[in-house]
């Protein structure tokens, strides 16, 4: 207790020349706000502290954390993030990251004026979705398109338009939850169709759908199990069968593909993930997909189908309330302009990940191993610097039974450090965020992005240079 009367009063510390700084450049109430704060924590902190800490000590560590939330509160709550987990698709890491082309396109359309919904050839009002539907058409082969705001509004706009009041017939092995606590049935329930459950958890066959089409059915309805996988004693209704049932009974069919992706990925050893152009091609009514994930670009829901249904949809008053803005646009058509030039694996991160060969991950791997040994090799905290051939995921819900072969490196330290290190690496700036692998912190070289590694062995060097054991 003895260390809590030794706390600086507020206005003591606001007499310090580097608080002084920061009083000129902010408001006053925001500056005292966060320097209680600051002393709140550490006053916290000091309770459990046994050891004695001088005043000046305590004084010197509340303007330095007072700084620091200055620093950060004033350049918001989203800050950059160094991807070392191999995970390509993190969703808590935001999942794809954007090619440079949309990263421009959408700059470019945010600081200036532009055609959003203006037909510039006739002069009159046009419609936004224009500027991604042709492209969306070409490269899928569907008759139109349609975006919306996420993967859930797109099924829910669809599920609405195509079936509210009515019914839709799903198996019940493709009841499934799509993140966040967020489920097909509840979506279904939303939309105002009704939900008729078929088959088992985990064998569902043709027969189950044909068995229950009555007067009331409006869709039959396919998600792809993209986030989970059920194997062993399992059945699952072909594609092309659902599709052959519902042409039969004059039945549109609707197809959740969840990640969807453009770029066939065969020859990198990913498999079974079918592609948008693929689902068309055999006969599917209505198909939406996420823009964010294996397509590489912005969070978009993404409709794709038979032309009268988008029509449909369209006239939705759902759709005003699930429209995507000029930001969205913009960088969704850049990174489809990508696929349309037939070089993805080139120019959008999360395809050019996933492509790597093993020659290249190993190679960047032993630089980064080297790079490592020359900066920390010799400081006493670290135990050993070890080269690692690992598993890396695609994540995002999308093939959730697949580990990639990659590199990394392995750090162990001395003194169970591992925790402490790792948090003082996610709180700074940029974060880093790595993987715990047998007591060792494990970095995959997949993720890291142009200019990451060197990054982050500043980062490490610079952690390992101050005590992260004490206190502070």
């Amino acid at each position: 207790m003895v260390n809590l009367k030794k706390i600086p009063p507020v206005d003591e510390i606001l007499l310090h020349e580097d608080v002084q700084g920061l009083l000129t450049r902010f408001n006053r109430d925001y500056v005292i706000n966060l320097l209680r704060t600051a002393i709140d924590d550490i006053r916290e902190e000091l309770r459990s502290l046994q050891e004695e800490i001088e005043r000046d000590a305590i004084k010197q560590e509340v303007i330095k954390r007072l700084q620091k939330k200055v620093e950060q509160s004033s350049r918001g709550t989203l800050e950059k993030v160094i991807n070392g987990t191999g995970v390509v698709l993190h969703t808590n890491l935001g999942r794809a990251p954007m090619g440079e082309r949309a990263l421009n396109y959408m700059s470019a359309m945010a600081v200036n004026y532009n055609n959003l919904e203006m037909d510039l050839e006739r002069g009159e009002r046009g419609s936004r979705y224009v500027h991604v539907e042709e492209i969306l058409t070409r490269l899928t082969g569907a008759e139109a398109a349609l975006v919306v705001n996420n993967n859930a509004a797109a099924v829910m706009l669809g599920l609405n338009t195509m079936a509210r009041d009515r019914q839709v017939i799903v198996s019940r092995g493709q009841l499934v939850e799509i993140g966040g606590a967020f489920r097909i049935p509840e979506v279904m329930k939303l939309s105002g169709a009704g939900l008729v459950e078929v088959g088992t958890t985990n064998k569902t066959y043709i027969s189950d759908f044909a068995g229950v089409i009555a007067e009331e059915t409006a869709l039959l309805f396919t998600a792809h199990t993209s986030n989970y996988k059920i194997i062993g004693f399992s059945e699952e209704v072909k594609l092309s069968e659902l599709v052959k049932l519902g042409q039969e009974h004059g039945i549109p069919v609707m197809q959740d593909l969840g990640s969807g992706i453009l770029y066939n990925m065969e020859d990198w050893g990913l498999k079974d993930e079918p592609t948008v152009q693929e689902c068309v091609a055999a006969g599917v009514d209505i198909i939406t997909f996420s823009g964010d994930k294996l397509l590489g670009g912005p969070q978009a829901g993404i409709i794709v189908g038979r032309k009268k249904y988008i029509e449909a949809m369209k006239k939705n008053q759902l759709t005003r309330a699930l429209r995507v803005d000029k930001l969205t646009i913009a960088a969704l058509e850049a990174t489809l302009l990508e696929y349309l030039e037939g070089k993805p694996e080139e120019t959008i991160p999360v395809i050019r990940m996933l492509c790597r060969s093993s020659e290249q991950l190993q190679y960047q791997a032993e630089e980064l191993l080297n790079d490592l040994q020359n900066r920390i090799g010799a400081l006493p905290q670290v135990a050993s610097l070890t080269l690692v051939d690992l598993e890396d995921m695609v994540g995002g819900g999308a093939y959730p039974t697949y580990k990639i072969p990659g590199f990394g490196v392995d750090i162990e330290f001395h003194d169970n450090a591992l925790e402490k290190v790792a948090r003082e690496l996610r709180l700074g700036s940029p974060a880093l965020v790595t993987r715990k692998q047998d007591d060792k912190m494990r970095i995959s070289v997949r993720t890291l992005l142009k200019g990451d590694a060197e990054l982050l062995v500043d980062l490490i060097a610079g952690v390992l240079s101050t005590d992260v054991g004490g206190w502070r």
